[in-house]
């Protein structure tokens, strides 16, 4: 009997994206033909003003949509809220959660995936502290916001990850389906509720060192409202988790 080939679904948030959305679905495809991986893409847009989806319908024309879904939403409703609404749609059987603004890049997803059949991890997560990851483009501010708020949450939670705050992991889709449904938190704090969650539940996780990169196009979305609800967040999981 043949062996089953996984499929891998990627979901792309998306909030005025039109420059990025190309560039990350065409290193996407190039990543997962090249390593003969089953894959789609599934676009959750939040009604970006600035012609994000027209730009998806024409890489549905491009690639297929068997590859690419386009998903829109009626407005901004935040990133916990994207995944639950894609989940709706996903047809794989991993996925991948990553940016749209080509902070991460594509060619680590095979490192994942060979991380993932290592010890059929629940969940692997890309770090920019371990081994030979980092971050580029950052001032110093906002390295030291990042650092220290994976310290905090790290002496705080105890999670047992060494970048909580990361957003390109790849999981079983039942363990993220598991995961999303308990998770509370919006924004910013929301992929560090995601691990808590996960270590929780008794779920796995393998690391792979990653290099992240700041935007190419558009305005970062971190100010100082993420960062006092971040300390909220966790401040509520410490105290209900």
């Amino acid at each position: 009997m043949a062996a089953t080939i996984d499929k891998y679904s990627v979901i792309l948030p998306t909030y005025n994206e039109r420059k990025n959305l190309p560039i990350i679905v065409y290193l996407l495809a190039k990543t997962f033909k090249e390593n003969n991986i089953d894959w789609e893409i599934v676009i959750v847009d939040d009604a970006s003003p600035d012609g994000t989806q027209e730009i998806a319908k024409q890489l549905i024309t491009l690639y297929g949509a068997d590859h690419i879904q386009l998903r829109p939403r009626a407005g901004k409703l935040g990133l916990g809220t994207a995944y639950v609404h894609a989940l709706k749609y996903v047809t794989g059987d991993f996925v991948v959660i990553m940016d749209a603004d080509f902070s991460h890049h594509p060619s680590a997803i095979p490192q994942f995936i060979a991380k993932q059949k290592e010890r059929d991890y629940d969940i692997v997560t890309g770090t920019r502290y371990a081994g030979d990851g980092g971050v580029y483009g950052w001032d110093l501010k906002r390295k030291l916001i990042s650092r220290g708020a994976n310290f905090l949450a790290t002496v705080v939670l105890r999670p047992h990850v060494s970048d909580l705050t990361g957003s390109f992991r790849l999981y079983k889709k039942p363990v993220l389906q598991t995961i999303i449904d308990k998770t509370k938190s919006k924004g910013y704090v929301f992929q560090m509720e995601m691990m808590v969650r996960a270590r929780g539940e008794g779920f796995t996780i393998g690391e792979v060192p990653i290099s992240f990169v700041d935007r190419l196009y558009g305005e970062s979305k971190l100010g100082g409202d993420e960062i006092i609800g971040y300390l909220k967040g966790v401040w509520m999981l410490f105290t209900s988790v």
